[in-house]
């Protein structure tokens, strides 16, 4: 006998009401995510509402170091995520024992960590950023100290350049998504749209960045959209923006910045591991929750709490 369908946006909104749950959800999640979400944003903004919220249960819909950030900044709170395995290349590629060696080799650097690392990485951090205020965060760093910016090299040379800190360090990674947009592939955009003006993440590489009319973070990339009296945007970024895009901005035309060759590479592999089904999941169960042993926790919190209160105005 053929099992009734689930409305999970309904049982989802019930739930929320039962058990004090405030669902997140970052940009890049699916559509029907993002519309059951009580706030949608990214890094940074997802940072302070977790920061702000009262929920008992928070259900975290990005990646794991998310979730692990909003577990940092609410230790007190139930913080799950919908799939355990939503990870990030940038984490992978910035291990702790690596990162250890060079803050042992480098005691005079001063270390800017993006928030797409791991709680272990943040701990060895002196300051955390995100993309919305890198520059900032920057702006505020000692002067007399060089710099290592880490683990986004694109993200990094941008910032490099637009705040003249030179004797800036970069770590050698870089997000799966933003490198894998085609130059080619959107010149031949530009040809069939000549009126279209090109947005693009500071993750992207260096040549797209230089071709770009504007470059900004997710939510930048958002507001500016919204704001422009342009009609079409083709944009360099993860393609979940558009839903966002659509409802503050209808009737524009907005191009998803194509991948080299067929692949769907312009989707985060990480952020659609969630589905509304693992959402309903996770707060229904109260898990797969995130754990953080409380050494830990208090030393990754120095870092982001310094970010905070850096890029508070």
């Amino acid at each position: 006998m053929k099992q009734p369908e689930i409305d999970y946006l309904a049982q989802i909104e019930q739930l929320k009401r039962e058990k004090n749950a405030i669902l997140l959800a970052h940009y890049y999640q699916q559509d029907e995510i993002q519309d059951a979400a009580d706030f949608i944003g990214d890094s940074l903004e997802l940072s302070r509402k977790a920061m702000s919220t009262k929920a008992r249960v928070i259900v975290f819909a990005g990646v794991y170091f998310m979730a692990e950030t909003a577990k940092i900044l609410n230790p007190e709170r139930v913080v799950v995520i919908p799939d355990h395995e939503a990870g990030c290349s940038l984490v992978e590629q910035s291990p702790v024992e690596a990162f250890r060696r060079f803050r042992e080799t480098h005691p005079d650097h001063f270390i800017i960590t993006y928030i797409n690392s791991s709680a272990a990485v943040k701990a060895l951090s002196d300051v955390t950023c995100t993309s919305s205020n890198a520059l900032q965060i920057v702006a505020k760093a000692p002067k007399n100290r060089p710099l290592m910016f880490a683990p986004d090299r694109n993200l990094g040379r941008y910032i490099r350049q637009e705040s003249g800190r030179l004797d800036m360090e970069l770590w050698d990674g870089s997000c799966v998504v933003h490198e894998v947009f085609s130059v080619r592939r959107i010149m031949e955009l530009q040809d069939l749209h000549p009126g279209a003006e090109l947005i693009a993440h500071p993750e992207c590489e260096k040549p797209l960045l230089e071709m770009a009319d504007f470059v900004g973070s997710t939510s930048a990339l958002l507001r500016y959209v919204a704001g422009s009296n342009k009609q079409s945007f083709i944009v360099a970024t993860e393609s979940g923006i558009l839903h966002q895009m659509r409802k503050r901005a209808p009737g524009k035309e907005l191009i998803p910045a194509p991948p080299e060759g067929d692949c769907s590479c312009n989707l985060c592999p990480h952020m659609r591991l969630h589905t509304i089904e693992k959402v309903y999941r996770a707060l229904k169960d109260e898990r797969p929750a995130v754990e953080i042993e409380e050494s830990l926790r208090a030393a990754a919190l120095r870092p982001i709490e310094r970010m905070l209160d850096w890029s508070s105005v």
